[in-house]
């Protein structure tokens, strides 16, 4: 019964009530009259039915659905095949299939984010049932990183972060790269589409796999590499200026090197902390090395000129090597440097200033 309740609210909070409707329509070769094709909506993995239709002369069909009120996965489903693509407000899509391979012999045209979808899943039928390398898989993955990184809050980005092949998640919560990549949806999606049904699924993913992985390590007695010894870094400030954060670490007794985005909601609240541990210990021995991991560097140049302390751009954004090296998950993370070593990981900002007090 929770069930059924849990896809009937999604179903009315996904969809609009003003009569808008998207369609789909196209011709499925070697279907017949009693064909039936389902049309079925995702709710975080979920599938419910929005519509069904019988194809028609020539296998035609046509069917239409309310239009959501933000982009959402659908999926047409033909006995146990299916065809998924996103659906964003009034979309009008065409699909050509032929039968018996109904999932693997098809082509959608009428969405960009729905033929990007198509190629997703086309590739990833190349690496179904242990076929290709590991080399090959690896390098597929990464270009798919790339495409996540240039737009973390789209619906293609949530639709490969959730993409499974072989019962196994193409971005594994447990692993750590593939981690940051599920932090940089959740983190765009809590920022831009706060009110988005999937943005709270997002960040219960996200938090999720970083407790699992935590409890991974600790159970098995081992520690995190990277907060175990300084990686240096090398980044310019809005003058042009370049700081190492290894020449820091060395001229001041602590150092908090702050990883952020200015364009998340968190910004302001995390900044103004932030002043208020520089304000109480700034002149007894403690420094900021806040990296910027925003897409765009105009809103990072706008709050860097007013921060006291240095604040540098990454170009790299969340694909940067300093992401990697620091095997940051979310952002805000801060990490606490006595004495040129890396001596805590704080990821909740709550606890930042009590972290810092213990220390100074």
């Amino acid at each position: 019964m929770k069930k059924i309740a849990y896809i009937i609210t999604a179903m009315l909070v996904l969809t609009a009530c003003n009569g808008n409707k998207f369609h789909i329509d196209g011709t499925i070769e070697g279907a017949s009259d009693t064909t039936t094709l389902v049309l079925e909506q995702s709710s975080n993995g979920e599938w419910f039915i929005v519509d069904s239709v019988k194809v028609g002369n020539g296998g035609k069909f046509s069917v239409s659905a309310p239009a959501p009120e933000v982009p959402n996965i659908y999926q047409l489903r033909l006995g146990d095949q299916s065809i998924c693509f996103p659906i964003d407000s009034l979309d009008h899509l065409t699909i050509t299939a032929k039968l018996p391979n109904f999932a693997t012999d098809y082509n959608i045209s009428g969405s960009e984010h729905a033929q990007q979808v198509m190629k997703i899943d086309k590739e990833a039928m190349q690496f179904a049932g242990g076929k290709g390398t590991d080399a090959e898989r690896q390098a597929w993955k990464d270009q798919l990183a790339r495409q996540i990184a240039a737009d973390p809050s789209g619906i293609v980005a949530y639709y490969t972060i959730n993409k499974y092949i072989d019962g196994k998640p193409l971005f594994d919560p447990m692993n750590d790269n593939d981690l940051r990549f599920i932090g940089a949806v959740a983190n765009a999606f809590n920022s831009f589409r706060p009110d988005d049904p999937r943005t709270d699924y997002l960040v219960n993913v996200l938090l999720n796999g970083q407790r699992r992985r935590r409890a991974n390590m600790a159970a098995s007695d081992t520690v995190y590499a990277d907060v175990a010894s300084l990686i240096d870094i090398k980044l310019q400030d809005y003058h042009g200026k370049e700081y190492s954060l290894a020449q820091v670490a060395s001229e001041n007794r602590i150092v908090l090197l702050d990883f952020t985005a200015y364009t998340t909601e968190v910004s302001p609240q995390l900044n103004k902390l932030l002043n208020d541990i520089y304000q109480s210990y700034h002149g007894k021995g403690l420094a900021i090395y806040q990296v910027s991991l925003d897409q765009d560097n105009v809103a990072w140049r706008q709050a860097a000129q007013n921060l006291p302390w240095i604040t540098v751009f990454d170009p790299g954004s969340i694909n940067s090597k300093h992401v990697g090296n620091y095997n940051v998950t979310g952002i805000p993370t801060t990490f606490i440097i006595k004495n040129s070593e890396i001596v805590e990981r704080v990821e909740d900002p709550t606890q930042l200033k009590a972290t810092v007090a213990r220390y100074m």
